[in-house]
């Protein structure tokens, strides 16, 4: 047996990311390890995020918690994509829908096959049949009662690769089933994700946290001490004098990143030079119909406003640019644009997007806000918990903290960080709004290396090219930039191997399954009511 292994984690901080962080190492290592989350009633959670991608879905299995009885208890509603609005211009709107674009044919990816069809002046695609009720692309319901679905506006026959989406095309009709094949076609199902109240889920972590291994301490920290050979954390010292001592740390405490800058000063790395929005307003208002299965971020004159569909409510935030944009213009514009009555005040949030320069120090990690910030323009604060804690457990150490494995963990996280900025930054920098300072600003936003080389490889050719095992997909990346107007010159030559018989008839087959494959689904707010209907509003 290693003498040196970690026998008692510290996590200071509660809330989703402490608690996704006991709940995790509590289910991977059992009673073999002690864990202490140290959290106070007196501090406020932050709590911007309720938005989630696909991957939340390992954390539920690997839990062993069952779907529906997280919705329930969270207010949740499922998700399957995220529409952006007047992004590109005043008037578009397109949607990043999670899951597969098409079918790949051969050895070449489905886009370069829809870029020869569009060119040829591909024609235009019939409605879902069926879709009764369904909304537009910017959530409107259809009188005529057929399927909308997204276009971009300006890009001739653009609006067809949605028809090619499974989630799109379910999106846009309100409809969601849980679907793991489109029949006995190779058309992979739905691919969801969650809209949740984190502080709720947060809450149903801890209810289902192994008492045995996890035990909460109720307090308020007013010393860190660090041990005088090497550096690392030796203990916390609560407001009554009790001191917590460790072997690791997980620093879950926000913005403030208490022991990350705090104690061990590891600097933070400003991104606001590629991401300008520095504050958010965050309020709930009055639920109304639809129930959409998707989240919506629409643009505003000096940032963008969010709007998820929760089961008792409705969860919206503007995120803005104070430059161009005063405290007080920010909240009237939000209130303004509500679809249903707030339910309470602005609540205000400051940040600078970026990171830490090392999210492992010594004997601390960094998880959540205290690791960096990303404005929740695609969902991605809950699932950097959930990969950061994924990779602690790939590298979990003893009570040593062999530098080795800090470096490793450090660049992992920096890579995921900068891909992920990268997405975000194309949705500001590829835009042709010239409408207010703040558009002006965006659209003359220098780009790092790393994005510039894959907007003029899919602009020169059409080609995608997923750096390692980065977080967004070629699928991704595909529907943001032609959705933010970046269009390719050609498609690739192997496309046109097959005639335009086969091509239209593959298309079409396409189309077809998943047209079926949508009326066959019932309507979202049906599903949730049937399967996940939480127990009383709140």
């Amino acid at each position: 047996m290693n003498e040196a292994r970690i026998r008692r984690i510290v996590i200071v901080g509660g809330g989703t990311a402490g608690w996704m962080a006991a709940a995790l190492l509590a289910r991977a290592f059992g009673t073999q390890i002690d864990i202490r989350l140290i959290e106070s009633d007196a501090i406020g959670i932050v709590g911007v995020g309720e938005a989630t991608i696909p991957q939340i879905r390992l954390v539920n299995q690997f839990l062993g918690l069952d779907e529906d009885e997280v919705l329930k208890a969270t207010q949740g509603t499922f998700k399957l994509g995220i529409q952006f609005n007047d992004w590109r211009r005043v008037g578009d709107s397109y949607l990043h829908a999670f899951g597969d674009i098409g079918l790949p044919l051969g050895l070449l990816a489905f886009q370069h096959y829809w870029l020869r069809s569009r060119a040829a002046g591909g024609s235009a695609l019939p409605a879902v049949a069926g879709s009764t009720g369904a909304a537009d692309v910017h959530g409107r319901t259809s009188a005529a009662g057929g399927s909308a679905l997204p276009t971009v506006a300006g890009s001739a026959g653009a609006a067809d690769l949605w028809a090619y989406s499974l989630n799109a095309a379910a999106a846009m009709a309100n409809r969601f089933a849980r679907i793991d094949q489109v029949g006995s076609s190779p058309i992979s199902g739905t691919k969801h994700a969650y809209h949740l109240d984190a502080t709720l889920y947060g809450k149903y972590l801890r209810q289902h946290s192994d008492a045995r291994t996890v035990h909460r301490i109720e307090g308020r920290i007013v010393d860190v001490r660090l041990r005088a050979e090497d550096g690392f954390i030796e203990s916390v010292v609560l407001e009554s004098g009790e001191a917590i001592a460790g072997d690791l740390f997980i620093d879950c405490s926000g913005f403030r990143g208490l022991l990350i800058e705090g104690a061990l000063e590891t600097g933070y790395e400003n991104w606001q030079h590629w991401l300008p929005c520095d504050r958010a307003l965050a309020v709930p208002s009055a639920r109304v119909e639809p129930m959409r299965p998707y989240t919506q971020a629409s643009a505003r004159p000096a940032g963008w406003q969010w709007r998820i569909p929760l089961q008792h409510r409705n969860g919206n935030g503007h995120v803005y640019c104070s430059s161009f944009m005063s405290d007080d213009e920010a909240a009237s514009l939000l209130l303004a644009n509500l679809d249903g009555e707030a339910l309470d005040a602005p609540r205000p949030l400051r940040f600078t997007a970026g990171m830490r320069r090392h999210v492992w120090s010594k004997n601390c990690v960094a998880l959540g806000l205290a690791a960096g910030f990303m404005e929740p323009l695609e969902s991605t604060s809950i699932h950097l918990v959930q990969s950061g804690v994924s990779r602690l457990l790939a590298l979990f150490p003893d009570r040593h903290c062999d530098p080795v494995l800090s470096a490793e963990y450090n660049r992992q996280t920096r890579f995921e960080y900068e891909r992920i900025r990268d997405f975000l930054i194309l949705h500001y920098r590829a835009t042709e709004r010239s409408d207010t300072p703040f558009w002006r600003h965006c659209a003359q936003i220098g780009m790092p290396e790393s994005l510039l080389r894959k907007i003029e490889l899919f602009r020169s050719s059409g080609q995608i090219v997923r750096d390692g095992e980065e977080l967004f997909t070629e699928g991704s990346w595909l529907q943001v930039m032609l959705g933010q107007g970046i269009e390719p010159a050609r498609h690739h030559p192997l496309a046109d191997a097959i005639t335009a018989a086969q091509l239209d008839e593959f298309l079409a087959n396409i189309r077809t399954l998943i047209g079926r494959a949508v009326e066959s689904m019932p309507a979202h707010a049906r599903f949730v009511a049937e399967h996940c209907k939480a127990a009383a509003s709140g």
